[in-house]
């Protein structure tokens, strides 16, 4: 199973702690990760199910491209980073 790490930083504002869960997509993976932690979802995920612009996802070191679908695969072996983007000057 994949296994789905949120910074301290998002736990800061969500309850979500480190999980595993099947699947083949970012979108599977997180998708049963977030039936078990509803609050999170809504913070990670805009009401279109698209990830949010000050959010950002990296599987196995990759940083995700596909933000609307979250089409990108994993394997058993991967580990799917969800944190914070950082911006501004």
């Amino acid at each position: 199973m994949a296994k789905v790490v949120f910074t301290p930083n998002l736990q800061r504002h969500v309850q979500c702690r480190q999980a595993e869960a099947p699947g083949r997509t970012v979108r599977e993976v997180l998708d049963k990760v977030f039936a078990e932690h509803a609050q999170a979802r809504s913070y990670v995920l805009d009401d279109q199910a698209a990830l949010r612009k000050h959010m950002t996802i990296f599987v196995d070191g990759r940083m995700v491209r596909d933000r609307a679908r979250l089409a990108e695969p994993v394997s058993d072996t991967s580990t799917i980073y969800i944190f914070q983007a950082l911006s501004g000057g």
